[in-house]
């Protein structure tokens, strides 16, 4: 059996999944050869309608940002060893929270709602999450079953209030009334005319934050330290005097707070009302995004951005080339997921095997230059 050794830092974050997607790509390439397109000129495509132009890179910045949001809700979780799978649910009860305060403060001006805003999206969205995380701390209810469940009971309360509590008088579409323009948060190209009409706004900086901020709590802070600790061995976290339980229900706020955050990038920057379904399935993106990005916020980055340019390359594609269906788009989508979480450890075994090899090579090398020097 030959010699394997854990694969460096960098290799396990930027290297390995480098490879994954290579290979997801390559194996689309030949679906995309199977139905008698250039593959070629469909990464040409999806490149340009991703980041050619302005409105492009808007659009895949805007989807980025929803990413971001749900990629460190689950990332977040998983340091804690839990699996979080309620960011749909988490982020479209925030929406609440954050309709009540635009709503109520929409005359006055964004620097205002904003923030406020997202304190009230972060406590619904947290709370949202805790309470599955006290069922699996204090009832023993798994948290992958309780975050699936509350996804459709968050469903089902938007649809009753939405119907019967929010919607606007005079129309019979299920939505809350249009904020006034002190509760919308402004939108990139008011202040950069190169993103054209794109929907990409503020939130964008917010999301950068929470990536930087997520890097200190994770790996920088007692806390941090203690929720991995509690993913790594709940046994040891328990025999070290820290509440598991306690742990737990802190993860799980902390995961729902950011999934909380898509509210904000969707009722108050692009909608600018509260409408069904804005979350469209952000949550479940993120936990790919998570896969990708090795839980580690530079990597949730630029795969939100990847994920953000299949979206709005994708539309592209479709467009250009009418052959490639959206169906087509999403099995990409699914061969990336694939490669990159199913199947991630693919390659591992073989990489870390050449970064034996490696080691062995440079040790022999050293030892024969000490040698010839010794002689010399």
């Amino acid at each position: 059996m030959s010699a394997r050794r854990p694969l460096p830092r960098w290799a396990d974050i930027l290297l390995l999944p480098a490879i994954n997607l290579a290979m997801a790509f390559l194996i689309s390439g030949l679906v995309v050869l199977m139905i008698g397109e250039n593959p070629l000129y469909a990464v040409q495509v999806i490149l340009y309608g991703a980041f050619g132009y302005g409105d492009g890179v808007g659009y895949t910045l805007y989807y980025a940002t929803n990413f971001i949001f749900t990629g460190l809700a689950f990332a977040i979780a998983a340091h804690a060893g839990l699996f979080n799978i309620g960011g749909n649910g988490q982020a479209y009860v925030a929406g609440l929270g954050a309709i009540l305060v635009a709503l109520a403060l929409d005359q006055t001006h964004w620097l205002i709602t904003m923030p406020l805003a997202m304190i009230a999206a972060g406590v619904f969205g947290g709370i949202w999450g805790l309470i599955p995380g006290y069922l699996q701390a204090k009832r023993g209810s798994h948290v992958v079953i309780t975050t699936i469940m509350f996804n459709f009971i968050a469903a089902a309360l938007m649809v009753y209030m939405l119907n019967r509590v929010l919607k606007a008088p005079n129309t019979m579409a299920p939505e809350s009334e249009t904020l006034d323009i002190g509760g919308r948060v402004p939108q990139l190209r008011e202040f950069i005319p190169f993103f054209g009409y794109s929907p990409v706004n503020l939130t964008i900086v917010v999301a950068i934050a929470f990536l930087v901020g997520a890097y200190i709590l994770i790996w920088r802070t007692k806390l941090g330290y203690q929720l991995r600790t509690l993913g790594h061995n709940p046994v040891a976290s328990r025999y070290a005097g820290m509440s598991n339980s306690k742990l737990i229900m802190i993860a799980m706020t902390l995961s729902g707070a950011c999934a909380g955050m898509v509210a904000i990038n969707e009722v108050l920057g692009v909608q600018n009302r509260l409408v069904l379904d804005f979350v469209a399935d952000a949550g479940f993106v993120g936990i790919a995004v998570a896969l990708i990005g090795r839980n580690h916020p530079i990597g949730i980055g630029l795969a939100a951005v990847l994920f953000g340019a299949l979206y709005q390359g994708g539309q592209e594609l479709q467009f250009v080339i009418p052959a490639v269906t959206r169906e087509m788009i999403e099995v990409i989508q699914a061969l990336i997921i694939l490669f990159t979480g199913a199947m991630e450890g693919l390659f591992r075994p073989a990489l870390e095997r050449g970064f034996v090899l490696m080691s062995v090579e440079q040790k022999a090398e050293a030892t024969a230059r000490a040698t010839v020097d010794s002689e010399s």
